[in-house]
């Protein structure tokens, strides 16, 4: 069971919505918030991101420099933070390619990106994979770090810059896989021995096959007990360990995921009731129906009528 792929699989709510930027000095294009997490990628040139909530994250940005903004907030990507801004709507349109390009700006050196949303369902509590990020996630291009994000990177630079025979279904799989390229590499620089929340979580042998349990097997009858025999520790040991890591009760978190699960199955087809509550742990639709509404504000059917409604 891949947990990371999983965990993303279950928060996912469509494609990510995605542009090509081109703009030339001086430039400054403004962002406002998405339902879901924003990236950008610096295919050329460079840029600055300035952090309109006043955190003070602005940040420079090089060729092959990626961002990942955890919750989509409102952000600005400039030339130079002295620079005009328009917004979205007040971008011209590129030439015609695998998805929209923007172009603004003036006269001066270039910088093109690739920016876009990864639409996400965080439900009432975000899944600990997303509310552990950090709200902002810079991993500059560096020789020999991180070779497949960057092997995606170079790739979605060619397919955007020279479209061909097949770039316009290549585009959007290169898209979606980066998201997973970006969280991988993130994880991997969190120091062995220091990282804290789900790095450390998928590291730890013990915990990673409790949630590799808890995923493969939902419905099951789990206990405690039963999933500290599959991390091999005692009772106490497995669920103290577990708290500390995922931030939350084993018993907890199955629950998490059951509704998580259960939320996506309403999503993602017409799955009839008794069957996602079979599928989920639950013994009738109206136990489902009860947890359901506590987690997410709504009953089941209620979810699944307004997401097909706004999808």
């Amino acid at each position: 069971m891949d947990i990371l792929t999983e965990a993303l699989a279950s928060m996912r709510t469509g494609m990510p919505a995605s542009a090509r930027t081109e703009g030339r000095a001086p430039w400054g294009l403004r962002l406002g918030p998405v339902p879901g997490a924003s990236f950008h990628v610096v295919l050329h040139g460079t840029c600055w991101l300035l952090d309109c909530t006043g955190a003070g994250h602005d940040t420079a940005l090089g060729p092959g420099d990626v961002i990942f903004l955890r919750d989509g907030r409102d952000h600005v990507l400039t030339d130079h933070p002295d620079s005009p801004q328009v917004g979205i709507g007040e971008c011209g349109s590129g030439p015609a390619g695998p998805i929209r390009t923007l172009t603004l700006g003036g006269e001066g050196p270039g910088t093109s990106l690739l920016c876009g949303t990864y639409l996400l369902d965080p439900g009432r509590r975000p899944h600990p994979l997303l509310g552990q990020l950090p709200e902002l996630i810079h991993l500059p291009a560096r020789p020999g770090a991180h070779p497949e994000l960057t092997s995606t990177i170079q790739l979605l630079g060619g397919e955007l810059e020279n479209p061909r025979a097949g770039s316009t279904g290549i585009v959007p799989l290169l898209i979606d896989s980066l998201l997973i390229y970006i969280l991988r590499a993130w994880l991997d620089e969190q120091p062995a021995g220091t990282a804290r929340g789900w790095a450390a979580a998928l590291r730890d042998p013990a915990t990673a096959a409790a949630l590799n349990a808890i995923h493969a097997e939902p419905a099951a009858p789990w206990t405690v007990a039963a999933l500290a025999a599959e991390a091999g520790l005692s009772r106490a040991g497995f669920a103290r360990r577990f708290n500390e890591l995922v931030g939350e009760p084993p018993l907890s978190y199955l629950t998490r995921w059951r509704m998580t699960t259960a939320a996506r199955l309403l999503r993602e087809g017409d799955t009839p009731l008794s069957t996602v509550a079979g599928q989920t742990g639950y013994g009738s639709e109206y136990a489902l129906g009860k947890a359901f509404k506590r987690e997410y504000g709504l009953a089941p059917g209620s979810y699944r009528r307004q997401y097909r409604m706004a999808a």
